[in-house]
């Protein structure tokens, strides 16, 4: 910082020494503001910087490159005094049920959330992807019920879930109620299941039938005998999804509420109380600057967790600064610089890897937005490259994955539209990540079926398949995947894209017969491919 202040006052005197009030006339800000710039007590913000370069004749770019050095050499410098400091920000990952004590701003929205729980024995939580109600679940609601002394609140247990591909199945032990007394004046007190992104019953549950019973299982709970109640966090975007089951949709009719927006209030318990708790301070102007700016910015929520943690890391002593702010990104900016920072380290066969590992955590929307998919940990290693797992290792440390056990996910769906390159991936690829999903439930399917020749997916099903996998290196298939796709190709009279070859070759029609056979998914009397 020392340095930098150096360079101006140099710069300055480069110019021909001109007095403050003359570079105060030029630059637009006053000759305090100019003259601590240079003082070398505090590192300037950037448009401060700029004006007063620009004033002296100075090249822009250079300076502008020169104090995004100075920033993290200060950064590195606090970094290396304070080494294993706790964070007071959890960034684009989710507050948990130990962060209590550090997430702020939502009673108003949890103390309606617990009077519909004692109401209804079957509640919902609605909210646009970054209204935050995974941390409110955890970090709010979760903690909250354990602690309270209200007879018709405190759970004998709590159970939390995320609902996966296969939900009735993989959940089915979180039905039966639990023994346990809580001790509050209650003999028999209900287990509290709590769903977190339900939305993954309509974006990673293919099967129509497990969907079903697994929505059959959670309504149970409005029998009072079944001694369960629940409570689902669903995207806002899926609420019409909901409507399309009748029973659901009669028991959130009058159970449900909407996280919205946060106050301006709100947003200022969020972005200084966090801070006050680690012994901190946030400037006045980066509080009202962020406030102003998070209210416009819809599911801007994870974007302000993220951005606070990346200034945090470049505080000044034990204040958290404008110019810390600015160079982290910016409201907008900060996790695509994060995500860019971390891609621009790693080698070509790493980048590689990362694409793939990370499009493997992508569901392309069909009529909603994109959705994050988790992944098996030994899935993602199955992939076959040596880097997988280090990459994951790096991806995680930067908060752009969560490690939960063996399950490996995007911190948050706001890094799909936040980090350009992801997103031009996703839309490079749409066609080819859709069909792999297909193919991902088609093979699990068939292979819960003990590979019974009937479900074999053939034919016109099989063909958008063999064209984006079964060519070249099939890098972006684990090894199970690769040797369905064969068997099932092995399994037919003929490969499909052989048939179609024969078809153009003779120029003619397959009868119906062969048709039926080889193509049972088109028309018996469609004509061959062009």
């Amino acid at each position: 910082m020392q340095r930098f202040a150096f360079e101006l006052r140099k710069l300055r005197t480069e110019a021909g020494g001109i007095t403050y009030r003359v570079l105060a006339d030029r630059a637009g800000y006053s000759v305090t503001t100019l003259s601590q710039a240079a003082a070398g007590e505090q590192l300037p913000t950037l448009p401060v910087v700029l004006a007063y370069v620009a004033a002296c004749g100075g090249d822009a770019a250079h300076w502008e490159s020169r104090w995004k050095q100075a920033v993290e050499e200060a950064a590195s410098a606090l970094e290396d005094e304070g080494e294993g400091a706790d964070p007071p920000y959890r960034g684009l990952a989710r507050f948990e049920t130990g962060d209590s004590a550090r997430f702020f701003g939502r009673d108003r929205l949890t103390t309606d959330l617990l009077e519909l729980l004692l109401r209804r024995r079957f509640a919902a939580v609605f909210g646009p992807s970054g209204s935050g109600k995974s941390s409110l679940l955890r970090a709010a609601v979760i903690p909250t019920l354990q602690h309270t002394q209200h007879a018709g609140l405190r759970p004998a247990a709590i159970r939390i879930l995320t609902p996966g591909d296969r939900p009735a199945h993989t959940h089915a032990h979180v039905f039966e109620p639990s023994d346990t007394n809580p001790g509050i004046g209650t003999v028999e007190a209900d287990t509290l299941i709590v769903v977190d992104q339900f939305e993954e019953i309509f974006t990673l549950c293919q099967d129509p039938a497990e969907r079903a019973r697994f929505i059959d299982k959670l309504l149970a709970a409005r029998r009072p005998e079944n001694r369960l109640r629940v409570l689902i966090a669903v995207r806002a975007d899926f609420y019409g999804h909901c409507a399309e089951h009748r029973d659901l949709a009669d028991a959130l009719r009058d159970a449900h509420l909407l996280a919205g927006p946060m106050r301006p209030a709100e947003l200022r318990e969020a972005i200084v109380r966090p801070a006050a708790a680690a012994g901190l301070t946030v400037e006045r102007a980066l509080t009202s600057r962020l406030v102003q700016e998070v209210a416009g910015a819809p599911g801007g929520l994870p974007l302000l967790s993220h951005v606070l943690l990346e200034t945090w890391r470049r505080r000044r002593g034990k204040t958290l600064t404008t110019a810390g702010y600015e160079a982290a990104g910016g409201l907008e900016s900060a996790v695509a610089k994060t995500a860019e920072d971390v891609y621009g380290r790693f080698t070509p066969a790493q980048q590689a890897t990362a694409r793939r590992v990370l499009l493997r955590l992508v569901t392309p929307g069909d009529g909603t937005p994109d959705t994050r998919r988790p992944a098996e940990r030994e899935d993602l290693e199955a992939l076959g490259r040596p880097e997988t797992a280090g990459v994951v290792e790096v991806l995680a440390a930067a908060r752009l994955l969560t490690l939960d056990d063996d399950t490996v996910d995007l911190a948050h769906e706001a890094l799909l539209t936040a980090w350009p390159r992801l997103h031009a991936w996703i839309e490079e690829d749409r066609e080819r990540l859709r069909t792999h999903r297909k193919l991902t439930e088609a093979a699990r399917t068939w292979e819960g079926l003990g590979r019974d020749p009937g479900a074999l997916y053939r034919g016109s099903r099989l063909v958008p398949a063999e064209e984006r996998f079964s060519s070249g290196p099939a890098e972006d298939l684990t090894a199970g995947e690769d040797s369905t796709i064969r068997v099932w190709n092995a399994a037919l009279p003929t490969p499909t894209a052989a048939i179609n070859t024969v078809c153009r070759a003779v120029h003619r029609d397959l009868t119906p017969q062969e048709r039926s056979t080889y193509l049972p998914d088109q028309p018996a009397h469609a004509t061959c491919p062009d």
